[in-house]
C-alpha cells in the first residue's frame, strides 16, 4: 500500500523572536515568529503541494497554541503534537547582523520540545510516510533523543527514506564531542543529506567541499544524496562520483537569513519525492539545486520562515 503522506518531520516547534527595529528610546523590538527547523521544511513542502506532518512538543501556554495554530493554517497536520502541561514552549532571540548572519540565545533548559517521550509518538504517522525528516535540536537531550531514534527506526522499519539536516547550535549542547557523536548517528541512518559548510568542516575538518563531502560518503555509504549549502556562496550536490555547484541567488534585498536551509532542503525532499535516488543526472542535479537556491533566496528577503515560504509562481518567476 502506498503511504499516505509525504513527508513526516519530528523536531523543535518554536518561537523564533527576531530583532525588529528599535523602539523610541532605542531598545531593541523582537517580533515573535513561529520558527524551529522541521515545521519550517513541512511549510515550504506545503507550498509545493505535499502532505506532510509534524510531530513535536509545545507548552500549554500563549506561544504553543499560536504556534499549533500558525502551522495548521499553513497546511501542516498537528496531530503529532504534544503538549506539555508543565514545560513552557521552547524560545530563541535571534539577533541578526548587518549582512544577514545570526546569533541565537535559547530559552530551553528544559523547554517543551525536549520533553517529547517514545510513548507519545504518533505511529499512525511515522508508519505512513515516505519520508521522515529531522535534526539534531531533538538529540541534545532526553527524552527527546529516545523519541527521535525510536520514530526513525519506526520510519526505516516501514519502508521511508530518512533525511537529515544536523542543524548544529553550539549552545544547547552540554560539549562539541556530545553534539558531534549525535551528528554522527544521524549520519550513519540518512539517505538524503543536507549539511551546511561549518557542519561540514566541524564533521570531517576539511573546508574543502569535494574532499568533505568525499570523506563523508566513504564513512556512511548510506548518504545516498548529500548537499552541502554555504550562504551566499551556492550550494554543490555530491551523487555517487557526480558533483554539481550551483551558485547562489543574488538579487539584493536580503533581511535575514532565519528559514533558508530549511527551505533548501524542503525543495530537494520534494526533488527526492519527484525523482527518487536512482539514476539521477547532472542536469537533474543542477536544476534541483537552482530551485532549491532561488527558493531559499526569497525568505532570506522575508522576515520569519513558517508564514515567510514562496509558492511555486514566485520562484519560477525569478528562476
Amino acid at each position: 500500500m502506498e503511504p499516505a503522506i509525504d513527508v513526516v518531520a519530528l523536531g523543535e516547534l518554536l518561537i523564533d523572536f527576531t530583532m525588529n527595529g528599535e523602539s523610541s528610546q532605542g531598545n531593541p523590538l523582537f517580533e515573535a515568529n513561529p520558527g524551529g527547523a522541521p515545521c519550517n521544511v513541512l511549510a515550504m513542502l506545503k507550498k509545493l503541494g505535499r502532505s506532510c506532518a509534524f510531530v513535536g512538543k509545545v507548552g500549554d501556554d500563549l506561544f504553543g497554541r499560536q504556534l499549533r495554530q500558525v502551522a495548521e493554517e499553513a497546511g501542516i497536520c498537528m496531530d503529532g503534537l504534544a503538549v506539555d502541561p508543565a514545560v513552557r514552549t521552547t524560545l530563541a532571540f535571534v539577533k541578526t547582523f548587518e549582512n544577514g548572519d545570526r546569533d541565537f540565545s535559547f530559552y530551553r533548559n528544559p523547554g517543551a520540545d525536549m520533553m517529547l517521550t517514545a510513548a507519545e509518538l504518533p505511529a499512525e504517522l511515522i508508519t505512513q510516510t515516505k519520508i521522515f525528516h529531522f535534526g539534531t535540536l531533538s538529540l541534545t537531550r532526553e527524552p527527546v533523543r529516545s523519541a527521535t531514534q525510536t520514530a526513525l527506526e519506526l520510519a526505516k522499519e516501514n519502508g521511508a527514506l530518512i533525511s537529515f539536516d544536523p542543524n548544529l547550535r553550539p549552545p544547547l549542547w552540554d560539549s562539541l564531542e556530545e553534539a558531534r557523536a549525535q551528528i554522527a548517528w544521524g549520519l550513519a541512518r540518512c539517505d538524503v543529506l543536507k549539511i551546511a559548510d561549518n557542519e561540514l568542516e566541524f564533521m570531517t575538518g576539511q573546508t574543502d567541499f569535494a574532499k568533505g563531502a568525499a570523506q563523508l560518503q566513504a564513512q556512511y555509504p548510506n548518504i545516498r544524496l548529500l548537499n552541502v549549502t554555504a550562504g551566499a556562496n551556492g550550494s554543490h550536490s555530491f551523487y555517487g562520483s557526480q558533483q554539481v555547484f550551483q551558485p547562489a541567488c543574488t538579487r539584493g534585498g536580503v533581511i535575514e537569513t532565519t528559514g533558508a536551509g530549511d527551505t533548501f532542503c524542503a525543495c530537494v525532499l520534494n526533488f527526492v519525492l519527484d525523482h527518487g535516488l536512482d539514476g539521477l543526472t547532472e542536469a537533474d542535479l543542477a536544476g534541483m539545486l537552482h530551485f532549491a537556491n532561488t527558493a531559499a533566496y526569497l525568505v532570506t528577503t522575508r522576515k520569519g520562515a513558517i508564514r515567510s515560504m514562496p509558492s511555486p509562481q514566485q520562484i519560477e518567476e525569478i528562476l
